[in-house]
């Protein structure tokens, strides 16, 4: 029997300033909604530019606490008012020198579900993020949502086929991965390892990055946001690789049962055998 959603990513450009930031986003999710979307996404660290593309302490004030900060408060309402499940992915400070890459899952009563922390924290050129960010020791939640079981992993986490697994065996049904990614090396990844996690773990993925050229550097983030089933089909066409862009699209829930009796990915593992993968 047929389970339809209508899900959401956004992808943009970072317009200068934190509040017009917000507000483009406010509008991303009024828009959303009113395309009948039950579900919406937004890019990593969506209200602020990819500032680790310096190391710069002055970028620490877009920290603040989850769930208590303004920003998760301004979308609870939000969500409540449009009945829309959200995604934040944020900048937390846990406590003054404690922060994380975060992402915060709203439900669409507007109450707050719980959050995810960045497991993987990379620090290369470009991509300096250990000087802004603690590794994340959240695990890997899956959130009990209004339109069904809702994991996230954040960008460089993708690389790490551990935690898609965990969230799998979670339950999860749908996996956001917000993500600030430019072109370069990891671009032939972009669409390789997304659409095998989706099949591998048997559930849809959700994949968000922004656009542009910011001030602070010169990555050239390639957005081409998209959904794919746990087929690696593509659900619908992948977003502009230049322009800001709503994508929102049809998931049949339903094909996910069809996949895993199919494949009996889970049934058919090995945990015995994986002590030397521990190993540090």
């Amino acid at each position: 029997m047929s389970r339809v959603i209508r899900a959401a990513v956004f992808q943009t450009a970072w317009t200068g300033d934190k509040e017009s930031m917000i507000q483009a986003h406010e509008q991303a999710a009024r828009d959303a909604a009113a395309q009948g979307a039950q579900v919406l996404c937004f890019q990593e660290l969506f209200y602020g530019p990819y500032f680790c593309q310096v190391q710069d302490p002055a970028f620490y004030e877009y920290a603040e606490q989850i769930p208590e900060g303004p920003i998760v408060r301004r979308f609870q309402a939000l969500a409540k008012e449009l009945r829309l499940v959200l995604v934040l992915p944020m900048y937390e400070e846990e406590q003054p020198g404690v922060l994380y890459n975060t992402a915060a899952v709203i439900d669409a009563d507007g109450s707050y579900l719980g959050k995810y922390r960045k497991t993987h924290i990379p620090q290369v050129r470009g991509f300096w993020e250990k000087f802004y960010f603690r590794p994340g020791n959240s695990g890997w939640p899956v959130f009990d949502t209004a339109v069904g079981k809702v994991g996230v992993y954040i960008c460089y986490d993708r690389h790490f086929p551990e935690g898609w697994r965990a969230l799998g065996l979670a339950g999860a049904e749908i996996v956001f991965n917000p993500s600030a990614t430019s072109r370069g090396l990891s671009g032939y990844l972009w669409q390789l390892e997304q659409p095998a996690a989706a099949v591998a773990n048997e559930y849809f993925v959700g994949a968000i990055n922004r656009v542009g050229v910011e001030e602070y550097g010169d990555n050239d983030f390639y957005g081409t946001s998209y959904f794919v089933d746990p087929e690696a089909q593509f659900v619908g066409e992948v977003a502009s690789d230049k322009e800001p862009e709503l994508v929102v699209r049809d998931l049949d829930l339903a094909k996910l049962r069809e996949v895993r009796d199919r494949w009996q990915f889970y049934r058919d593992r090995a945990p015995g055998a994986y002590g030397p993968l521990t190993a540090p």
